[in-house]
């Protein structure tokens, strides 16, 4: 229950497959906002009507006049302190992998290797009729240069996409395989700036639970595993990590 950067530490030094799952407080320290916070952009905009499948397909400028200064606001973005803390545990070997709901890029940004992105990212433009693939740069290129601002593929003409799971999307199945395995190994799951409110990832805490395993939760929201875990920090995860990290070279 309520503890401290060093129990947290402890409980790592012991694990045999740590694993972190994080969520949108670990973007928020890198001035990226909380769509589903109070006073978040899902307040002010229906993600059905402007962030869907079914709006891209159906009326892809106005999918696009949502998505693209949004884009321009993550490109923007850099990784922070608790993002090098998660790389660093890795590199030491305390940490197995980083499991995020984040579609920021900023944990492979901030070094770390092992990284299951079970949203997508914006790291790619791709194309949902034939699979064509661009850069992240290109597609931008293209849909500043569009007219209607609708990047579309030089190959078949369709309308292109972010590599970002849309509402109503499926989640990419490679992805959420991987998520499971690292979870049905783990013995500790360190949740990082997430309120577990989202399906399926907030799954992971109770399987690593069922197997007998440890579940430590940093992050300023409640959770509905506040009862079960065995470390709970309230703290910002930009300075919760980092001490985390300090408390395992001290011992």
């Amino acid at each position: 229950m309520p503890g401290t950067p060093a129990d947290v530490a402890q409980v790592l030094r012991d694990a045999t497959h740590a694993i972190a799952l994080t969520g949108a407080g670990m973007s928020t320290e890198s001035g990226i906002p909380d769509f589903r916070s109070a006073g978040g952009v899902w307040e002010k905009y229906d993600p059905m009507e402007v962030g869907s499948l079914a709006t891209f397909m159906s009326d892809p400028q106005r999918f696009w006049d949502f998505h693209r200064p949004r884009v321009g606001m993550l490109s923007d973005a850099k990784p922070n302190p608790a993002h090098l803390a998660l790389a660093e545990l890795e590199r030491r070997g305390v940490l197995k992998a980083v499991i995020t709901q984040n579609i920021d890029g900023l944990h492979r940004a901030g070094g770390s290797q092992e990284v299951i992105e079970v949203h997508g990212a914006m790291d790619r433009g791709m194309c949902l009729r034939c699979d064509a693939r661009v850069s992240m740069d290109e597609l931008l290129a293209r849909a500043d240069a569009a007219e209607d601002g609708v990047p579309r593929c030089t190959q078949c003409g369709f309308q292109m996409k972010s590599g970002v799971v849309m509402f109503g999307e499926p989640l990419p199945e490679e992805a959420i395989s991987r998520a499971y395995d690292h979870a049905m190994k783990a013995d500790v799951v360190l949740v990082a700036g997430s309120s577990l409110a989202v399906t399926p990832v907030n799954q992971i805490p109770g399987m690593v639970l069922d197997r007998g395993g440890t579940v430590m939760i940093l992050t300023e929201s409640d959770t509905p595993y506040d009862r079960q875990c065995a470390v709970r920090l309230r703290g910002r995860v930009g300075t919760d990590l980092p001490a985390v990290v300090a408390a395992l070279g001290e011992t």
